[in-house]
């Protein structure tokens, strides 16, 4: 009887030293983790949900803001970006499509053009199009794509050609989302 009751305490003991490393690790040997904890990260000079200042906007100078792209992962070839607007009257409304950037660009300088392709938007055109809501309040998604390939497709390709291209090379994605009403 008492093998057994050693027996099952072990088994338990043990189970819950594989299901949890932290219940196993001690000082001199912590456990190692082969997964990394950083997440990459898009930000620009408005807060996440903040309001996206006047002059990247339809009704300011519609140039694009400045973004910082932080924490891409080790393992990416490339980066892609989309702004949408999901809030638009007939639906998710895109503003920009951009691929081609170095996975070790760290950011996109105000209105720049450089070092990236940039694709057809919602007006039928390539480049950047501000923010330009018809009323309300209007979300403005940025979301940056690291990608495990160089992406080559034409320079009159939209979004929905973009996403189509890298649907199963994402390794990772980050948002910001600005806020904008005329």
């Amino acid at each position: 009887m008492k093998i057994l009751v050693f027996l099952v305490a072990f088994s338990i003991l043990f189970y819950i030293g594989t299901q949890n490393p932290a219940f196993a690790q001690d000082d001199k040997h912590p456990a190692k983790s082969s997964v990394s904890t950083k997440t990459m990260k898009i930000s620009s000079v408005f807060e996440n949900n903040g309001k996206i200042p006047k002059k990247y906007t339809c009704s300011g100078t519609n140039v694009s803001p400045p973004l910082k792209i932080s924490n891409v992962p080790k393992n990416a070839k490339s980066l892609a970006l989309i702004l949408d607007d999901p809030d638009a009257p007939g639906g998710t409304f895109t503003h920009w499509v951009v691929w081609g950037m170095s996975p070790k660009k760290t950011q996109i300088g105000e209105g720049e053009k450089k070092g990236f392709i940039e694709g057809v938007s919602g007006i039928g055109k390539p480049g950047y199009f501000g923010p330009c809501p018809p009323s309300g309040v209007h979300r403005y998604v940025f979301k940056i794509y690291a990608l495990d390939f160089p992406v080559d497709i034409s320079t009159k390709s939209t979004k929905q050609e973009l996403l189509s291209t890298i649907q199963n090379h994402i390794i990772q994605t980050a948002v910001l989302t600005g806020k904008y009403s005329r």
